[in-house]
């Protein structure tokens, strides 16, 4: 039953039946509920880094990135930043996972990062970066010697074919 009032303040009322009403219901709840899942992909990234800092701090290299929905793609990597470092380091077994998103596209860009670190040798690091609504949680091992926080950016971008 649906009650409206009126600008002369007559009130008229309306019958919807149960079963229409109960469909409209079924639907708004069905809308609700599936639109966060639709379209939705889970990727991850494997991936090699290597890069030096004193005071700056500078990486670069590759990965390949594979998703759920079937796409994948290869990207190239560089990370830059400043702060209290120094060092020589490289990756070469990093893996990431992605928060879910829409698309392939979506992931890249430039991504926000904060990093305290330190290593001798063999070693291993944790990252999470940001970028809007998108996060990237990112493990490795790998090799080198390294000290300090840094603060700067990671960045993902589509690889050419060859």
């Amino acid at each position: 039953m649906i009650l409206t009032l009126t600008r002369d303040g007559v009130r008229t009322v309306s019958m919807i039946p149960g079963w229409s009403r109960r469909l409209t219901m079924v639907a708004a709840v069905s809308a609700v509920v599936a639109t966060p899942a639709l379209g939705l992909t889970k990727c991850t990234m494997d991936y090699s880094l290597s890069g030096w800092s004193v005071v700056y701090s500078t990486a670069s290299g590759s990965g390949t990135i594979t998703c759920d929905d079937g796409a994948s793609a290869r990207v190239g990597l560089r990370a830059k930043g400043g702060g209290l470092t120094a060092g020589k380091s490289k990756i070469s077994n990093g893996h990431g996972t992605f928060s879910d998103v829409g698309n392939i596209s979506e992931l890249y860009g430039s991504y926000a990062s904060a990093q305290a670190h330190a290593g001798a040798g063999e070693s291993t690091s944790a990252q999470v970066v940001t970028k809007g609504t998108v996060s990237l949680a990112l493990s490795g091992r790998g090799s080198g010697i390294d000290l300090g926080v840094t603060f700067g950016n990671f960045i993902i971008t589509p690889r050419k074919k060859k």
